[in-house]
């Protein structure tokens, strides 16, 4: 006799859907990277804006601490910004649960794990979409994972999530979100649901909140059409609503850290909503279109199809109809009115795109297409009128910029031609329908493949083509990293990766401990204070560089220092990247002991106009010479004065590069000092003629700002520079070689006395601290005896410090002109200062209360479970004995039981 074996248990129709989505949706963006020849499947670079700027070195720096290779933890990372606070930073970038897949990568294939990540995203989107139309509505399998992939690969994800894979996560949990709602509908689930609610505002709470305005219209929805009672509506709303508050307060840890962090960061820019003109918005249903302002809303044919053949559709019950076509509608609506737009995106105006909630729409055309063809195939009344919107949509667009007679409108023609006789077919009753079935089967999903992946292919190019780009891991970051990991002395000294920099948050991807920072929760205080000491940015303020500056490497203890050339991807002129050096510098402590000030201002006002005064300010010595010159054009005149109310003189740009004559600055310094350049409203060049220097330091007249250009308004500010030595007689001249119309300050030389430097940092390395040990988010530090004045730590005074002296206890720290500060009184030995996350307290608190109330209910519910499954206890019945001369008596008792 054969043993018998046991088969594995068929998938379900919602786990076929599921893995068809997720396995076409990763098929697409796989092929439309191809066809664009893009990473990792060709030469061009994936890289662009926040990818390569935060996202990439972010998640590194996730790996970094997951492997436990980065300087600081949770709290601060030490690498940036000379000390930021982390866990703000890890809450809106790398909190997703998806993000620790990063750590079974190789380091140096940092650029290849959240390229997967990004698959795994997209492709879990699909799949909660497929599992969620299912349980919306019974149908077809296939059809559901095709919808599910076309929400997973809307126009929303292919143009502005893919780079911005933080945002995905709402992509994600916005099904799941949904499916929370129709557990809480039908009582079941609860503590499924709040784990699902917590999950999506950790991961991401941006487009968590987005996710459950959406889940919550969606429920709304699903209520006022399913056959209830108003008490069993009001129920069902009241049990969605306890498990979202439930789950929110269970990630209130990090979304009140999150948006503390937010509270302290630099001001971004505050912009007016103009929505787009209705040309523009019908565009972006259309494949194949791209601009980064207007909202992505392109779903695929099929489904545009499906949810424009709704409202005619007369197998669907006329309130189903009415009902998700009002949603939709509304939702478009509110994209377009400036009090919706910012409740949509939690009163706020975001900095970048204007459209980022347009996923939703995207979720809520597709919902709609699956209850049209839910119902049965649409007839040809309904395909029909369909068809006719669809083709005013295209006429209306066709006068959009957004959209090209040679690309776009025939692409757009053929998706529908494929997707009209798919459905056709799909719809037509034979005796022998099968072979039928499949060639539409067979027409819908090749259209939607053809479509999305020439749509991705597309955006992939065009954003190449419009925003700043750069290249992954290579031999650049290689040869930098080594050279870090070599010069690292941390904590004694800092180890700066250059202020050539590769991407705007070098030290996370390379390594070291600089002053370069980017993320949107830059604080205020570390963006003034740099900018203050000539520092230069980006991104209106919170993209803060590396400043090469002898002042200010000692006042920060950056005591090696990388110099690398012009990274050769941003400069096709520069042939090699390679040739990474390593200058060190003698300087103090990371904690230092100042004099005490009397009754002066020792916060952020005391700064002035001159980065070179603020520098001794801070140094606690006169170093700088700043000496008077003379501005003349390239004509030998003196130039115009600013006519912005800015103090300083403009020169114009050259009419080309090579004109051999160029605007000067002229002046006296003392011999031998070395001469810096302050103009951050300049463009272009400057070097010392006949000097042995130039805008880098190392004699090759490279460019001063050509990569860190100032414009109108204010975007971006270019840093202090090195120059070169004066000569013996002290004359110099710099010739500049603007490229637009710049700025020359008042004040914008600067001439260094570096022996007078040597002897401030030989008086402050004899009074500061003689030991500094620095974990996590606390810095300890051991003076010397009897040590009177203040003591300064080398960090920014972000919000969230308290500092010590010896055992006393803490008290938040003083503030030091930007720094870390510390009161002494003769009596103490050493200083302990703990960053403690603004909101993380509040957070816990919240969160404590919430896990405390979840644990109650499922108490509860359990013991009335356990009641319910006892049942009532057996009460035995009484007997009646029968009377003694009863004839039955005997027999009775002996044929009882």
């Amino acid at each position: 006799m054969k043993p018998r074996t046991r088969s594995a248990a068929p998938l379900r129709p919602q786990g076929k859907a599921a893995l068809f989505a997720a396995v076409f949706t990763v098929a697409v963006l796989c092929a439309g990277d191809v066809v664009a020849r893009s990473y990792p499947f060709g030469p061009r670079t994936r890289s662009v804006n926040d990818l390569g700027n935060q996202y990439v070195p972010f998640h590194a720096h996730l790996w970094d601490l997951l492997h436990g290779r980065a300087d600081g933890g949770l709290f601060v990372n030490w690498q940036s910004g000379f000390g930021a606070g982390f866990l703000p930073d890890l809450g809106t970038y790398v909190s997703s649960p998806f993000a620790l897949l990063v750590a079974v990568f190789p380091r140096d294939e940092i650029d290849l794990a959240v390229y997967a990540v990004t698959l795994l995203k997209v492709a879990s989107a699909a799949a909660a979409m497929a599992w969620l139309l299912l349980a919306l509505r019974p149908g077809r399998w296939w059809a559901a994972g095709l919808l599910g992939t076309s929400y997973a690969l809307c126009g929303w994800t292919l143009a502005d999530a893919v780079y911005n894979p933080m945002w995905l996560d709402g992509l994600v949990f916005l099904p799941l979100l949904c499916l929370v709602g129709e557990w809480a509908r039908r009582g079941r689930r609860p503590f499924l649901g709040v784990l699902i609610v917590a999950l999506a505002w950790t991961a991401n709470f941006y487009t968590a909140y987005m996710a459950t305005l959406a889940a919550a219209l969606v429920l709304l929805l699903r209520l006022w059409l399913g056959d209830l009672s108003r008490r069993q509506r009001l129920g069902a709303a009241g049990r969605a609503a306890l498990v979202t508050v439930l789950g929110m307060g269970l990630a209130a840890p990090l979304v009140a850290v999150v948006h503390f962090g937010t509270r302290h960061s630099y001001p971004g820019r505050v912009r007016q909503f103009v929505p787009v003109p209705t040309e523009d918005l019908l565009a972006r249903l259309l494949p194949g279109t791209y601009s980064f302002g207007t909202p992505a809303v392109f779903v695929g044919t099929t489904a545009l199809l499906l949810a424009l053949a709704l409202p005619f559709h007369r197998a669907a019950p006329v309130r189903v109809r009415a009902g998700w076509t009002l949603l939709v509608v509304a939702v478009a609506l509110s994209m377009q009115w400036g009090p919706t737009h910012l409740l949509w995106h939690a009163f706020a105006t975001p900095q970048g795109g204007s459209y980022r909630q347009a996923f939703v729409l995207c979720a809520l055309l597709v919902i709609a297409a699956w209850h049209a063809l839910s119902y049965g195939v649409p007839g040809p009344r309904a395909l029909g009128a369909a068809g006719a919107l669809l083709a005013l949509v295209i006429v209306v667009a066709s006068g959009s910029e957004r959209t090209t007679r040679a690309f776009t409108l025939p692409l757009a023609l053929l998706a529908a031609a494929g997707a009209l006789g798919g459905l056709i077919l799909l719809g037509l009753r034979r005796k022998d329908g099968r072979p039928l079935a499949v060639l539409a089967v067979a027409l819908l999903v090749c259209t939607q493949f053809g479509e999305a992946a020439v749509t991705s292919a597309a955006d992939t190019r065009l954003r190449l083509g419009h925003m700043d780009d750069y290249a992954p891991w290579g031999a650049r970051q290689r040869d930098q990293a080594e050279a870090i990991a070599e010069a690292d002395g941390w904590p004694r000294y800092r180890t700066d990766p250059g202020r050539e920099q590769t991407v705007g948050n070098d030290p996370l991807l390379v390594g070291g401990q600089g002053a370069q920072y980017y993320s949107s929760l830059t604080s205020d205080v570390l963006s003034r204070t740099l900018t203050a000491l000539g520092g230069g940015w980006t991104s209106r303020g919170r993209n803060v560089q590396s400043l090469d500056n002898a002042v200010v490497d000692a006042i920060f203890s950056v005591g090696a220092r990388v110099h690398s050339p012009p990274d050769p991807h941003q400069n096709w002129f520069q042939q090699d990247g390679s040739g990474v050096t390593v200058t060190r510098q003698d300087v103090p402590p990371l904690v230092t002991v100042r004099p005490h000030t009397a009754g002066g201002r020792t916060d952020l006002s005391a700064f002035g106009p001159s980065p070179y005064r603020n520098q001794e300010l801070l140094l606690g010595t006169r170093v700088y010479t700043v000496p008077r010159f003379t501005v003349r054009t390239a004509a030998g005149k003196p130039p115009s004065p600013s006519d912005d109310g800015r103090p300083g003189v403009r020169v114009g740009p050259l009419p080309y590069i090579s004109a051999p004559e160029k605007p000067t600055i002229t002046g006296r310094c003392p011999a031998g000092s070395e001469l810096y350049l302050w103009a951050p409203h300049m463009s272009g060049t400057a070097r010392l003629a006949d000097g042995p220097g130039s805008a880098d330091g190392a004699g090759s007249g490279e460019a001063l700002t050509g990569r860190f250009r100032s414009d109108q308004p204010v975007t971006k500010i270019a840093p202090m520079q090195r120059l070169g030595t004066v000569g013996d007689d002290g004359r110099f001249r710099i010739e500049l070689s603007p490229n637009k119309t710049s700025l020359v300050p008042d004040g914008a030389v600067g001439c260094l006395d570096t022996a007078r430097l040597r002897t401030a940092v030989d008086g402050l390395k004899a009074t500061g601290a003689t030991r500094v040990s620095v974990s996590d988010g606390t810095v300890r530090a051991e003076l010397p005896a009897h040590s009177t004045g203040i003591a300064v730590v080398a960090a920014p005074r972000i919000s969230g410090w308290r500092c010590a002296t010896d055992n006393a206890p803490a008290v938040p720290a003083k503030d030091y002109h930007g720094l870390i500060a510390v009161p002494l009184y003769g009596s103490a030995s050493s200083v302990t200062c703990t960053f403690h996350p603004p909101g993380l307290r509040l957070g816990t608190a919240v969160g404590a209360v919430s896990l405390t109330a979840v644990l109650l209910i499922g108490a509860t519910g359990l013991l009335r479970r356990r009641r319910d499954r006892a049942g009532p206890v057996p009460v035995p019945q009484a007997t009646t004995r029968p009377a003694p001369d009863d004839p039955t008596a005997r027999e009775r008792v002996t044929t009882a039981p």
